[in-house]
Parts: structure tokens; sequence; C-alpha cells
């Protein structure tokens, strides 16, 4: 087993054609969260999200593999800092991650700002990735994005 020990952070920069209360319900809001998360070819139940969005409040969700449903992904987050419409910032201590020892603590740092247009630029940091798997990381945050431009745009 090779270990990595090279880590870096993943940050993206995305504007999205909706106002910034929108795309903060997409992240916040149960119904709309299971509607678009996860890269193409994986979902996310409904019934597998609850979310309390508050500072010490958590985020749970499993995504599942649409081609075989015994492959799933879970995800259960503590939220640290909380603005309404403007920053969420989460951690979750892994557990199994590639090249990551188990209980290193992954923070995801979301930023919500307002653009011309009653557009939407988000900012998101998430790490810390191996080397390795970032490039994988920023595929699936480009392919779920992809689902949420879908869903803004109803």
């Amino acid at each position: 087993m090779t270990e990595t020990t090279a880590t870096e952070e993943l940050v993206i920069t995305r504007v999205f054609d909706a106002p910034r209360k929108l795309v903060w319900r997409a992240f916040t809001d149960p119904d709309q969260f299971a509607q678009w998360f996860g890269p193409v070819g994986w979902s996310v139940p409904r019934d597998t999200v609850d979310m309390d969005v508050r500072v010490g409040g958590h985020q749970r969700f499993v995504m599942v593999n649409d081609e075989d449903p015994n492959m799933t992904s879970p995800g259960d987050g503590i939220f640290s800092e909380v603005v309404e419409h403007e920053l969420l910032v989460g951690y979750e201590e892994v557990k199994d991650f590639p090249g990551l020892p188990d209980g290193t603590r992954m923070t995801l740092r979301l930023e919500f700002h307002e653009e011309p247009g009653d557009k939407t630029r988000l900012v998101l940091r998430q790490g810390p990735f191996p080397v390795d798997v970032r490039t994988g990381a920023e595929q699936g945050w480009g392919s779920s994005f992809t689902k949420l431009d879908a869903l803004l745009a109803r």
C-alpha cells in the first residue's frame, strides 16, 4: 500500500444564473439538495438527506450509484460556520478515504456572492485532498454543478 502525504486544497469558482437566495436554498433545503447533489451517474435519495443548518448542526446523506445501487458513498458533516445566504462551512472526519489517515478533518467552505444580473458566484474550498485524488473531486463537483444549473433553470 502506498501512502500519499502531499495534499492540496480544491478551489472552484462558479457563477450560477440564479439569485443568491435560490443557490443557497439548493445547498440547504433537503428537497432541493436531493435533486442535484452528486456527479452524473449518482443520485441522493431524498429519504437519506437530513440537515440541521446551524452552527453545530449536521448534514447527512447517502449518494447511490445509479447502475449499482449497492455502491454508496455516505456524507456526514458538521456545520462550523453558517451565515444565511452568504457562507456555509463544515467538516467531516474521513474514514477509508484514499491517501488520508482515518480521522483526517476534510473541510468544505462555500461562499455565496451576489453578482450583477441576479447571478451568484459560488467559491468552493475543500480539502485536504491527496494530489492524485483532487482532480477527481474537481470533476465530481463540476458534474454536480451541471445538475444544479438544470435545477436552477426550472
